[in-house]
């Protein structure tokens, strides 16, 4: 409808030419209800390839290790089954036209021993996040979590590789690094979550070198012009995290070193709050972060149509991810295209099992051409 969209622009992203600039978000929706929390062809398959207009799908996050696991029905990354259920999704993706990289998802201390058997959940420091844990049996105040030994970090790091390795195995184009909202990375560079005095902590350079060597060990299994990385620098208040005066340089730190790396994308998210009257606090993260990072950068959390459109003209920008209206506009990009009103989401139905809510949303527009199509370069 109308092409001067700066949202319906082709770009490059690593080894693939998308067709346009929406980006579909990753989104837990629990639906891997199984005894493996393996996807299946018929419910996360049938969902994504609905979606495949997006310029790039990223999926839900997924586990790289039975010890990452945080809440019910999520899927993983590091079983054989797993590995397999996500080969049929990946397919079904593909086969209509799509692009999808795998979110990969550790996290930490935002767990709870009954995912674990009865152990207590892996952080950075033995600090309790004080929030709630959605667990089998219903939501459950969070413990203070073991401390992690190096062994327990190297081991990690290793898991984080070979869930990058399974995920390209799976069909994958490209994995995303969750670094973001409050996770085991996170907990990693926030003062308030890591009070550890040994290589991973102290220093904004130790609390950092998590991330850095988790792409050190991936890089190893596949091109990191296959990976993304998630982060979210003003996030406070939620997912027990509390900003500090170092809270800024650490993530400003982050993002300029990762110019060191040929990354797919960095994907930031704007605040989930208002952090206005937080000093050291960034309230426009696309702004205050494109200057610092030379790559492709996504910007994430509340865009619509005009200001998605509006944060590429501008430049801050290469790539808009939305969330909730892709859940209940499978057709999104064409939506934007024609100019056809969105279809309001259930926010009842977000996490609960089975179709509705999930795959009953319907396309209200034309079928895509070829000419949306992506492709390889």
């Amino acid at each position: 409808m109308n092409k001067e969209q700066h949202l319906l622009k082709p770009i490059q992203l690593g080894t693939f030419r998308l067709p346009n600039r929406v980006v579909m978000a990753p989104m837990t929706r629990s639906r891997a209800a199984n005894e493996e929390n393996r996807p299946t062809s018929d419910l996360q398959g049938s969902y994504y390839a609905q979606r495949s207009s997006a310029g790039l799908i990223i999926s839900e996050g997924s586990q790289v290790s039975k010890n990452a696991v945080g809440y019910i029905n999520t899927p993983g990354i590091h079983s054989t089954t797993q590995l397999e259920g996500w080969k049929e999704v990946t397919k079904k993706v593909h086969n209509n036209g799509g692009r999808i990289f795998l979110q990969l998802w550790h996290v930490g201390r935002i767990s709870h021993p009954d995912f674990h058997e009865g152990q207590l959940p892996l952080a950075p420091s033995a600090i309790n996040p004080k929030v709630q844990s959605y667990t089998p049996e219903g939501f459950k105040e969070t413990v203070e979590p073991r401390e992690m030994t190096l062994q327990d970090i190297k081991e990690t790091i290793s898991d984080f590789a070979k869930a990058a390795s399974n995920a390209i195995e799976a069909g994958f184009d490209g994995v995303e690094i969750h670094a973001s909202n409050g996770y085991l990375f996170h907990q990693f560079f926030n003062r308030t979550s890591n009070q550890r005095t040994d290589e991973y902590g102290g220093t904004i350079e130790n609390r950092a070198r998590f991330l850095f060597d988790v792409l050190a060990a991936v890089q190893k299994e596949i091109p990191l012009n296959k990976v993304g990385v998630r982060l979210n620098p003003s996030l406070h208040g939620s997912f027990g995290m509390t900003m500090d005066e170092e809270t800024i340089p650490t993530f400003d730190y982050i993002v300029q070193k990762l110019n060191d790396y040929d990354l797919a994308y960095l994907h930031l998210s704007e605040p989930f709050t208002d952090v206005s009257d937080i000093p050291y606090a960034v309230t426009e993260i696309a702004k205050h972060y494109r200057p610092l990072y030379k790559g492709i950068l996504m910007i994430n959390n509340g865009f619509d149509q005009e200001t998605g459109n509006k944060v590429l003209n501008e430049g801050l920008a290469d790539l808009v991810a939305f969330g909730k209206p892709y859940i209940s506009n499978p057709d999104l990009v064409e939506r934007f295209q024609q100019g056809v009103p969105l279809t309001d989401w259930d926010e009842s139905t977000f996490y609960t099992p089975g179709v509705k809510g999930y795959l009953d949303y319907e396309k209200k527009t034309a079928e895509r051409t070829s000419a949306q199509s992506g492709s390889n370069s």
